[in-house]
């Protein structure tokens, strides 16, 4: 029997699983009730868990090379409207990003492998990871040392795509950047308070920042290289209390994104220089505040080429193929693929109905969770497969 043929078997346990964690879906760093469900089910599985920073870990096999299998599991700080009857029950967070399904994935992995120990030519480490929105939770377990003891030697991970995409496609890039880098973006702009009929007076931290906001975007056009790909977003702009004020501070937020390394250091170098001097000729301090973010992901062309040849062994019916797929958007298994040859790939999880309207990030996006037998039986057969083509190399 194969992986997929045992994971259909398994379909309304997966299902189970999944509703389970959408229904209590959990923001952050801290997830105290998904992480306990998960603990729960790897001891029933007969897998003993272990903590790792806020994550969860826990080991299949015994020595040889090690695989690591990646899913995230946090939700999104908003609200559901999907009128699901499992939809989540905390107004305040929503897996609007699928990652109750990435969860579900490994679980079913897990049981698989677990299944199949004995067949096992090394060891697959699990990863249970919080905090992926904020691009946190991957740096947790890191400093906790998630790639060591046993010391992994090459990673895995999926993430579902909604919206009208049928059944059966998975994306991936081996060739170039896949997703890109991250950096959040904080400004305060310090001016001088004061009545708003006498702005003489004052240094509006108002008109301060809008021009902050403009000079940004002369970085993009007229400083970076055109072959590069890079946003600079102010998402956020918050000042002043009454009409008639012209207030003391204004606070921008917003994010930084780049295809390249060379292109995000660049970006941070060059943000908070415009920032600081723009704000300094109007009269105003700017304090700039830039996270260390995310890295742009590139998966290593080897490995991600290897495990697509295993996904194609399996065979399963209506599997479509999208090589080269590339995203502005930011995933921080960026950082285990940093370290260790790693592959990411996307499998669709939409629906070709009205279902597949909304997409993720969207508070009525929907799921279609007949993606979670194929994504359990991809995690399992890579991982065996890996594990016996390289198992026996030292």
């Amino acid at each position: 029997m194969s992986y997929y043929d045992r994971a259909l078997e398994m379909k309304d346990e997966l299902i189970a699983n999944r509703r389970y964690l959408h229904e209590n879906a959990e923001v952050g760093l801290t997830l105290p009730r998904t992480r306990a469900y998960v603990e729960e089910k790897l001891r029933e599985y007969g897998i003993e868990p272990q903590r790792c920073g806020e994550g969860v870990t826990g080991l299949i096999g015994k020595g040889g090379k090690v695989l690591l299998l990646r899913a995230d599991m946090d939700a999104l700080a908003m609200p559901e409207e999907s009128g699901l009857p499992f939809a989540s029950k905390d107004p305040n967070a929503a897996h609007c990003c699928g990652h109750d399904m990435h969860a579900t994935m490994l679980l079913g992995a897990a049981k698989l492998l677990k299944e199949h120990e004995n067949e096992l030519k090394g060891t697959v480490k699990l990863m249970f990871q919080p905090s992926e929105e904020t691009l946190t939770g991957s740096r947790n377990m890191l400093e906790h040392g998630i790639l060591e003891n046993p010391k992994v030697d090459a990673a895995l991970a999926y993430h579902v795509g909604p919206g009208q995409l049928p059944i059966g496609m998975f994306m991936y890039n081996a060739n170039s950047t896949m997703m890109f880098s991250n950096n959040d973006l904080h400004i305060r702009v310090r001016g001088k308070g004061g009545h708003g009929a006498m702005p003489q007076n004052c240094v509006d931290p108002i008109s301060v920042g809008a021009h902050i906001v403009v000079a940004l975007q002369e970085i993009i056009s007229r400083e970076m290289d055109p072959k590069a790909s890079c946003v600079i977003t102010i998402g956020s702009f918050h000042a002043g209390t009454a009409l008639n004020v012209i207030p003391e501070e204004a606070v921008l937020d917003g994010t930084l994104r780049a295809d390249t390394k060379e292109a995000q250091k660049q970006l941070v170098k060059r943000v908070r220089e415009v920032a600081e001097a723009t704000a300094k000729v109007y009269g105003a301090e700017a304090e700039v505040e830039i996270t260390d973010g995310a890295p742009p992901l590139i998966c290593d062309k080897e490995t991600t080429e290897e495990f697509v040849g295993y996904m194609r062994e399996l065979a399963i019916p209506g599997t479509m193929e999208q090589p080269d797929v590339a995203a502005s958007a930011s995933e921080d298994f960026a950082c285990i693929a940093e370290q260790v040859p790693s592959a990411f790939m996307y499998v669709s999880a939409g629906f070709m109905d009205e279902r597949g309207v909304a997409s993720a990030h969207n508070p009525k996006v929907q799921f279609n969770e007949e993606v979670l037998p194929r994504g359990a039986a991809y995690l399992a057969h890579c991982a065996e497969q890996w594990l016996k083509r390289h198992g026996n190399k030292h």
